[in-house]
């Protein structure tokens, strides 16, 4: 926190005005490495509130924002992040989710309450812009509909998974497909959604999980999970058929072969991401046979249900979401934890810790 003294032509008197600041990776160009800066803290909106970031997920679209994915990137600079834990600081105006001293989730994905979708920071004179939620800084203004109330027995390296990993990697599950008990399931990807999906399908009692991926690394990790089979996707056949399949590694291929192994009247959700403009291709003869392909949105989830829910899951040792964090670093490493996640050399998920 910094502190500037000004003298008050009025009240001839010292005036102490204090200008709060924080630590932040911030992307200043496409393809270029994040820098940490220091940014100075603007005044609260009303729907706005201020947190201190505990710990904060790291996710591929992070990565693909770096890499320019998702087109032109209008609002450079700008920070990053969508999913963490924090301890409220300070409420804007008509907030009454939170209230100061309370620990809460933060999420990407919109619940109840006020919509604040645009903030400003600066740092030396310079503009950087953040959306509803940022959490790539020790302290970050959030909207109050990306907050939801968490358990303070919950640690918070497990609470930012809750931000977007879990609520859509088993949110896919419950709300997309709708898994019955003893199911089978074939899930694309051990990456973090990909990872907590496995431990949603274990949580909700399928009875054959099979796990799908390239890296012998991830497919043990699967197991540990787990899963019940795993297969290497360039290696082993597919000639297997299941109730549901989940794609979230984020290849056209896998997301065309999630879609083949599925049996009639069986369905497939994505929720991985292509580049801009690239395209997948099905057989049509197969959706007549009654198949479905659906997308999902963040697992359709419900922040201000679902959250609780899981982490009352966590407390009761139904759902082990600490099994997900593979990685921990501290801010300064953020740029090494990118590359690593580029390098396909992540299991898990991988985590902040402020």
């Amino acid at each position: 926190m910094g502190k500037v003294i000004q003298r008050s032509r009025i009240h001839r008197r010292l005036l102490v005005v204090y200008t709060m600041k924080a630590r932040a990776a911030v992307l200043y160009r496409i393809n270029r490495p994040l820098e940490i800066i220091e940014i100075e803290i603007p005044k609260l909106k009303k729907g706005q509130v201020l947190v201190k970031i505990l710990a904060s997920g790291i996710c591929r679209r992070q990565l693909n924002e770096v890499k320019g994915y998702y087109g032109e990137d209008k609002y450079l600079p700008h920070l990053l992040g969508h999913e963490g834990e924090g301890e409220v600081v300070e409420t804007g105006e008509k907030v009454t989710k939170v209230k100061k001293g309370d620990y809460a989730v933060l999420t990407w994905i919109k619940g109840k309450g006020q919509e604040e979708s645009f903030c400003q920071y600066r740092s030396k004179g310079t503009i950087i812009n953040a959306g509803a939620i940022t959490t790539f800084s020790d302290y970050a203004i959030i909207s109050e509909n990306r907050l939801v109330k968490i358990n303070k027995r919950i640690p918070a390296r497990v609470g930012a998974v809750l931000g977007c990993a879990i609520p859509t990697g088993i949110g896919m599950l419950r709300h997309n497909l709708k898994v019955k008990r003893g199911s089978s399931i074939a899930i694309f990807g051990v990456g973090g959604v990909g990872a907590s999906a496995i431990i949603g399908a274990k949580m909700l009692g399928c009875k054959n999980i099979i796990a799908i991926d390239i890296d012998k690394g991830k497919l043990d990790f699967a197991k540990y999970l787990g899963a019940t089979t795993t297969i290497n996707y360039l290696k082993d056949n597919f000639d297997f058929r299941v109730d549901y399949a989940v794609e979230a590694a984020g290849k056209k291929e896998a997301m065309e072969t999630a879609f083949r192994v599925i049996k009639d009247k069986g369905t497939t959700v994505v929720a991985g991401n292509l580049k801009k403009g690239e395209l997948i291709c099905l057989d049509p003869f197969d959706l007549i046979r009654g198949k479905r392909i659906v997308g999902s949105w963040g697992g359709e989830a419900k922040p201000d249900v679902d959250i609780p829910y899981y982490g009352r899951k966590y407390l009761t040792g139904e759902l082990r979401i600490d099994k997900l964090i593979t990685h921990k670093f501290k801010l300064k490493q953020i740029n090494q934890a990118l590359k690593m996640l580029e390098g396909g050399q992540v299991l898990g998920r991988m985590v902040i810790e402020f």
